[in-house]
């Protein structure tokens, strides 16, 4: 246990072998035993490490080191949450997006419903000898004919969108 905590402390706060060396006045193999559990530091040198490491005696022997681990653990969880919630809120937008498209999209069937029946054909009355009228009076039939058997078809889907986009309480 105290040789890995020494070791992970030690790269967790950028400290080479060589440099822990040196403040502690031993030789780099000194550290580098400590760290394959080969020896272990003496009460006084032990004191000494928590002292560079700003560390406590007793997270050094292990005590506290899962504490780091249970924080990590705890960050990772809120950043995880904060994305959830980032993800409900864009699935949330894109479905009112979707529910009022397929609002608009049946008012203007409606709209356009109404237009064609007030109008009622007026297109049909038109001298079709002139070339130009009978292109255009084609054109507004052909749009009129499809327009009133595929619009209904089409109303009945948006309906059924809107009821499955609609906000669940």
């Amino acid at each position: 246990m105290l040789k890995e905590n020494i070791k992970q402390i030690r790269k967790a706060k950028g400290i080479s072998q060589e440099e822990l060396a040196i403040k502690l006045n031993v030789v780099r193999q000194t550290i580098s035993k400590w760290e394959q559990g080969l020896s272990v530091p003496d009460s006084e040198m032990l004191v000494k490490l928590s002292e560079v490491f700003e560390t406590p005696v007793s997270t050094l022997l292990g005590e506290n080191i899962s504490e780091s681990k249970e924080d990590d653990l705890k960050t990772l969880s809120e950043k995880l949450e904060r994305i959830n919630l980032q993800l409900l809120q864009r699935k949330n937008t894109r479905r009112k997006i979707i529910h009022w498209l397929l609002i608009s999209l049946c008012v203007i069937i409606i709209i356009i419903f109404i237009t064609l029946f007030l109008l009622k054909s007026l297109y049909l009355d038109w001298d079709y000898s002139n070339p130009e009228n009978a292109v255009l009076g084609v054109a507004f039939h052909s749009f009129e004919w499809l327009f009133i058997r595929i619009a209904p078809i089409i109303f009945i889907i948006l309906i059924v969108g809107i009821i499955l986009t609609r906000k669940k309480i």
